[in-house]
């Protein structure tokens, strides 16, 4: 810099980063222009921080920037679903109340899928083996009285059990602590002082809520995950910082299950809260999307490398659900309602000992990958039918990644061959195959809520989620299909539009008819209290906290609740009988009956909830420039032509391929079509149209109803 030459301003660029299990995917805002930069880069999963740090990179050269422009990073993480999914848990000790060292094994009476599968549904194996479980004296009871005092002795002897056998990872989950924390805490304190080296999570820390198993398996949950997310942030941050060079450490957020982020030294404590990180970025991405778009009931289809997560959004917000799992474990967290099936595009199809085409879980992931990406792959994959088919290019990421068309026909070829069928014929039943497990998982979370899925509309992104639209329409009977510009990011665009979320709950069972109001409002305001604390510590100045107030009620008798918000204000009567009120019409709207009117039903208030909400400033979509009506869509978008097959009995058809970036608001594509772009690609199949709206969405329906019908007014054109 010569003399008296002022230094250039500093931007504020604020970083999404999604690792998948093929690709790591990065977008960039500007928060001063509101520009969007969106990127790609394969995922190195002997090193996930690797692929973390190509990620960042690439996009600050895409922006002509450096590290010190950078103001934040979120990133979603997909560690501690991985640890779970492959049920690769270290050592791990229970610590339990005396009398309770079989709550484990007693766990529920219900098996999945009803009691028609309970002469071949085989229990899961124990998150902690039976001999790894230590109990110790002390008894509360449920409003947190002391029935017998904390007995240290065995505490102690506890401690140096698990001590010397070399035990560092230690759930404890004490009857009743959710009414009182006491004897946990002595618990905890004992273990710090013989065993200093344990990783130690509490349940009144965890869920400070009833329900002695669930409470238990959620609490070893996170003990379970904690080293492994402990490494993996420390690591990453270590990277970013370096990469940096800042003096100080840039901020850095991790996603969390529930919808929100948490600065990655706080999520340490609570990492049970990022189990279901990255599909929650992506539910919230897609679902801000079609909302601006004016639909309001939309599934989102996530497609990755390995597995595609389907969630529903209602007004904007994905539904939320705290009788969630992960993999074999009971996880009773706020998360979004996401249902996760193995089917991405690098999931293997194979033959049963039955001789049936299966296809997933199991997949080729990044590395080796598909046969086409001549990795060393050995097992033909999703990808390799649509490259076989034509449906996906010979290339990925606009030609950064060539694709071996040849491998992949070998392939489905020799699999082909031994199941008696020709090469076409096998590549469309794996595709098939596909779809299917993918309607069967949009079934979960619509038609087994209720929902009726005429009426949603499809939002689908991730590499692969848009691969097989038209068929997803076709067996579900879709309304339609929204595909967001740059689908292949949508996860961490999400990421950019996250605020910082802090869950609080307190069970306090109690009839309707004898509710102390006084004891709730307490209850209330020391939840908004610890939620405010936890904000402040994130830096958000106070004028900015929004709390949102939810109660759990059910009539008396039942087994589980049903949640519904609990608004601002004291609560006395009237509030009370509002809340009551909202039960009534939920449980209605969930079950088809209520007993508003019959007194000799009683509802019973059981768990109090507060959720502290720090908001940050979302990034604008911008409108697309509209296409000139007389102009021919044609010669600015169109590509090139190819032969794809659709349908095996069909065979080849010559295709039109479209070039996305090129087309503009009001054109419209019309079947067959293969549409590409940068990280993505949609195939069109025939008897179906895409029409692109103002944001740049395409919009896919049936052909004859696809120029208004599902556009909402401001939209039309």
């Amino acid at each position: 810099m010569t003399a008296g030459t002022a230094p250039a301003a500093r931007r504020r660029i604020r970083i999404g980063i999604d690792t998948g299990g093929t690709f790591t995917d990065v977008v960039a805002l500007d928060e001063d222009s509101g520009e969007l930069v969106t990127t790609k880069t394969p995922s190195t999963p002997g090193n996930p921080a690797d692929g973390f740090l190509a990620g960042v990179r690439k996009v600050l050269d895409l922006m002509d920037a450096t590290g010190d422009d950078i103001s934040a990073v979120s990133h979603g993480t997909t560690v501690a679903t991985n640890k779970l999914l492959e049920g690769k848990v270290e050592a791990l000790g229970f610590i339990t109340t005396e009398g309770y060292e079989f709550i484990l094994e007693i766990a529920r009476q219900a098996v999945p899928d009803g009691y028609g599968n309970s002469y071949f549904w085989v229990k899961p194996p124990r998150i902690v083996p039976a001999d790894h479980v230590r109990t110790v004296g002390g008894r509360l009871d449920f409003e947190g009285n002391e029935i017998r005092p904390f007995d240290e002795a065995s505490a102690l002897a506890a401690a140096r059990w698990f001590r010397s056998r070399g035990i560092t990872t230690i759930g404890v989950c004490l009857l009743h602590s959710y009414a009182d924390d006491r004897h946990e805490l002595a618990m905890r304190e004992v273990l710090r002082r013989e065993h200093p080296d344990a990783v130690v999570s509490i349940s009144s820390e965890v869920l400070r809520e009833y329900r002695e198993y669930e409470r238990s398996m959620t609490t070893l949950v996170d003990a379970a995950v904690k080293p492994s997310v402990s490494r993996y942030v420390a690591n990453i941050h270590q990277r970013l910082d370096e990469f940096v060079g800042s003096s100080e450490r840039v901020p850095f957020h991790i996603m969390k299950s529930n919808g929100g982020v948490l600065s990655a030294d706080e999520v340490v404590h609570q990492p049970i809260t990022t189990v279901l990180s990255g599909p929650a970025a992506g539910a919230l991405g897609a679902g801000l999307i079609a909302g601006r778009a004016g639909f309001d009931k939309v599934l989102t289809c996530d497609g990755g490398g390995t597995s595609t997560d389907v969630s529903v959004v209602l007004g904007g917000e994905p539904t939320l659900t705290t009788e969630g799992t992960v993999g074999a474990y009971p996880s009773k967290i706020p998360m979004i309602d996401v249902v996760t099936v193995g089917a991405g595009g690098g999931s293997i199809a194979w033959i049963s000992p039955e001789g049936s085409l299966k296809v997933g879980p199991q997949s080729a992931g990044a590395d080796p990958g598909p046969l086409c990406y001549a990795k060393g792959g050995t097992d033909p994959t999703i990808t390799d039918a649509h490259v076989v088919l034509g449906r996906i290019p010979p290339h990925l990421l606009g030609g950064e990644i060539p694709l071996d068309v040849e491998a992949a026909r070998a392939g489905i070829e020799d699999l082909a061959g031994r199941l008696g069928l020709d090469r076409d014929r096998c590549a469309t039943g794996i595709l098939e195959i596909s779809a299917w497990n993918q309607a069967n998982a949009l079934r979960q979370v619509s038609v087994k809520r209720g929902l009726d899925v005429r009426d949603f509309m499809l939002a689908t992104f991730g590499g692969s989620g848009s691969l097989l639209a038209c068929r997803l329409v076709d067996i579900l009977g879709l309304a339609g299909v929204v595909v967001p510009q740059n689908p292949g990011n949508v996860s961490a665009f999400g990421l950019l539009t996250v605020d910082v979320r802090n869950d609080y709950v307190q069970t306090a069972v109690a009839r309707h008819s004898a509710l102390d109001h006084a004891a709730v409002q307490k209850t209330f305001d020391d939840l908004c209290v610890k939620a405010a604390s936890a904000l402040d510590a994130e830096g958000f100045p106070r004028e900015s906290h929004r709390y949102a107030r939810t109660v759990d009620l059910r009539y008396f008798g039942q087994a589980y609740e049903v949640r519904v918000p609990a608004p601002e204000g004291d609560v006395d009567d009237a509030y009370a009988a509002g809340v009551a009120s909202r039960f009534h019409d939920t449980h209605r709207a969930l079950y088809g009956y209520d007993f508003r009117d019959d007194p000799t039903q009683q509802v019973e208030w059981v768990n109090l909830r507060v959720t502290g909400v720090g908001p940050i400033t979302r990034p604008e979509l911008r409108e697309l420039p509209a296409a000139v009506v007389a102009a021919d869509p044609r010669e600015r978008a169109h590509r090139s032509v190819r032969p794809v097959c659709f349908d095996a009995d069909d065979g080849y058809v010559d295709t039109d391929v479209w070039w996305r970036p090129d087309l503009r608001a009001g054109d419209i594509v019309e079947g067959p079509a293969v549409i590409e772009e940068f990280g993505s690609t949609v195939p069109l199949h025939p008897g179906f149209a895409a029409r692109v709206d103002t944001l740049g969405n395409l919009v896919i329906t049936r052909a004859g109803d696809s120029s208004t019908a599902l556009l909402p007014p401001h939209q039309e054109s």
